[in-house]
C-alpha cells in the first residue's frame, strides 16, 4: 500500500506541505548503510562527549567530578538519544521527497527540546561553566549525527524523479 498525502485529513494537508511530508521518498538507504551510520553517530557522539568533557573539566576546573560528566551518565543518554534519532532517518526518508531538509529542522528542534533538562539544572543550582559544557556536548550529539546518517546512509534521486 502506497500513502500519498490526500489520504490524510484536510487539516493536516497544510502541515504537510509546510513540512515536505509528500511519501514521494527518493531511493531508501540500505539497511546496512543505516546499521553503519548509526554506529558511526553513537561513536562518534560519545568520543565527542568525551573530548568535550575532558575540555571542559580543564577550561573550568570546579567541574571536575561533575556527576553528569561521569561516562556512564552521559553515554547511556547519549546512545539512548542518538539510537532514537537513527531510527527517526528512514522514517523521514519514506514521508518526504526532501529527507534531508525535514530531517535538518527535525533535528534542530529536538536539540532545542532537549536543552530544556540543561536549563532545569542550571534554574535549580547547577554551575553555570558545568550546563554551558552539557549544552556544547547536545549540540555536538546532534552534529555528529546528522551528518553521519546523511552523508552515510543517503538517499537518491530515482531516475526520472524530479529535483
Amino acid at each position: 500500500m502506497n500513502l500519498t498525502a490526500d489520504q490524510f485529513p484536510a487539516f493536516l494537508q497544510p502541515l504537510f506541505r509546510v513540512f515536505h511530508v509528500d511519501f514521494q521518498p527518493p531511493r531508501q538507504p540500505s539497511k546496512g548503510e543505516v546499521v553503519l551510520a548509526s554506529l558511526v553517530a553513537i561513536v562518534g557522539s560519545l568520543v565527542a562527549d568525551w573530548i568535550l568533557v575532558a575540555i571542559g573539566t580543564r577550561l573550568f576546573p570546579s567541574t571536575k567530578g561533575y556527576q553528569h560528566f561521569q561516562l556512564f551518565d552521559y553515554s547511556k543518554l547519549t546512545v539512548i538519544g542518538v539510537v532514537i534519532a537513527c531510527l527517526g532517518w528512514p522514517i523521514v526518508t519514506r514521508i518526504s521527497s526532501t529527507p534531508r531538509w525535514l530531517f535538518y529542522r527535525m533535528a534542530i528542534a529536538v536539540t532545542v527540546v532537549l536543552l530544556a533538562p540543561d536549563a532545569f539544572i542550571w534554574i535549580n543550582g547547577a554551575s553555570t561553566d558545568a550546563v554551558f559544557v552539557l549544552v556544547v556536548m547536545h549540540l555536538a550529539i546532534a552534529v555528529v549525527t546528522y551528518y553521519s546518517l546523511v552523508a552515510l546512509a543517503p538517499t537518491r534521486r530515482l531516475r526520472g524523479q524530479r529535483p
